[in-house]
């Protein structure tokens, strides 16, 4: 469908032109995005830089927790931003707590990277906001965006993480080597305000929701068995495919990577791989389907951690061994994106459209918690450990992933024919 056509339906649905919402959200998820790389992406390589331990490291990653746990208060806010009987409020909301996560990366700057305790309070204030502000953006891009629109609003979503990540994990380190921690993570902070104008200049023209609608709520999502196994799928796939990701920068960095290097590699290099991977997505899961998806991403990312062992055990830091890794990263970036893509494509058929934003919450807080769990976990054996043998434990978790997904996807086939049988 043409964007003017599209256009035309939005207008005649009193929605806002499709391409206004889609730049908008896309610009908040970039945003959200800048915030995370610049914490759990650029932040663990100036850390390691300048002498912090995998454990300090580790520590500052607990600053993921609001995104962990925003399911807790997702059904608050979206009570807040689309009361029932009233109009949508989501550019007040938005631009409410959107300052105080600017305020916080501000705050940031001045403390500097090595006070790891109020360091730590001000990322978590920043994270908070940018977990609430996510929950909200969600909820606008639904309402407002007719469902055969809806794939615009998640590649904007995909493509905004990548974007973000490449600014906040690649554009910032190489300003902080240049520039400096402060100037950094200032200039971080102007980004974000700018990248929020869009969306604050559209409208909200959505439809009131009745008065008479039940409220969202966590009860009605976890009562029904898709979310549940929704859930289960996530966990699973989180542990084969996330649990390593806190070791690479720091490996890369021992390994005598520059912190301009590494940043080329994230901000250029991850970035135009993970988007090859999240828009090939689309003709890939019409061919082979979401679960044959993530198995190959799976298989490869096991493949890749091997590798990773290898070069770890050799003490590989020649210059070739150094571009081995480097290409490991960036096909790991792709197949990973890929691999996402098609697991959140599996998981919006057990979303209710009845309570989209919680249950879709529900789902990415289970990602988060998974995640922080494994960071922890390898941020504290790091040090004694070794990469080798935790680059080894997480190819052998993938593959145990790898094992258990046909069984989560009968099990899924069959709910969705009782679910349609019903």
């Amino acid at each position: 469908m043409s964007v003017r056509r599209a256009s035309a339906e939005a207008r005649d649905r009193g929605l806002p032109p499709p391409a206004a919402v889609v730049i908008g959200v896309g610009g908040l998820y970039v945003a959200q995005s800048v915030i995370g790389g610049v914490f759990f992406t650029g932040l663990p390589a100036v850390m390691r830089k300048s002498g912090a331990s995998l454990n300090d490291i580790a520590f500052i990653l607990i600053t993921v927790l609001p995104w962990s746990f925003k399911f807790v208060w997702s059904p608050l806010v979206e009570r807040w931003r689309a009361p029932h009987g009233r109009p949508k409020r989501s550019r007040p909301v938005v631009a409410a707590i959107g300052a105080f996560g600017v305020g916080a990366l501000a705050a940031c700057a001045f403390i500097g990277p090595t006070a790891l305790a109020p360091l730590a309070v001000a990322m978590m204030v920043a994270s908070f906001a940018s977990a609430t502000v996510d929950i909200a953006t969600d909820g606008y891009a639904v309402e407002n965006l007719a469902a055969k629109n809806r794939g615009w609003g998640n590649s904007a979503q995909v493509g905004g993480a990548y974007l973000g990540n490449a600014i906040g994990g690649g554009v910032f380190l190489i300003l902080v080597d240049h520039l400096g921690w402060t100037p950094a993570t200032l200039v971080m902070a102007v980004a974000l305000v700018a990248l929020a104008v869009p969306f604050l200049a559209t409208r909200e023209t959505a439809p009131v929701t009745s008065k008479d609608a039940p409220p969202q709520s966590l009860g009605a999502a976890l009562r029904r068995p898709e979310v549940r196994y929704g859930l289960l799928l996530v966990a699973v796939y989180v542990v084969g495919q996330k649990w390593a990701a806190l070791l690479v920068g720091p490996f890369l960095i021992d390994a005598g990577v520059s912190l301009s290097t590494l940043g080329v590699v994230n901000g250029a290099g991850v970035t135009v791989s993970g988007l090859i991977g999240a828009f090939s997505g689309g003709y890939l899961l019409r061919r082979f389907g979401a679960y044959p998806i993530m198995q190959a991403t799976l298989a490869v990312h096991v493949i890749g951690l091997i590798g990773f062992a290898v070069c770890a055990y050799l003490q590989a830091r020649s210059p070739a061994a150094i571009a081995v890794l480097v290409g490991l990263q960036l096909v790991g970036a792709a197949t990973f994106s890929l691999g996402v893509t098609a697991l959140y494509s599996e998981l919006m058929g057990r979303v209710s459209l009845a309570q989209a934003g919680v249950d879709f919450t529900l789902f990415q807080s289970m990602d988060a918690i998974v995640s922080v769990i494994g960071w922890q976990i390898t941020g504290s054996f790091g040090d004694r450990l070794g990469y080798g043998v935790c680059f080894m434990t997480a190819a052998a978790l993938g593959l145990a992933a790898l094992v258990a997904l046909p069984a989560i996807g009968r099990r899924g086939s069959s709910l969705r024919q009782a679910d349609q049988g019903a």
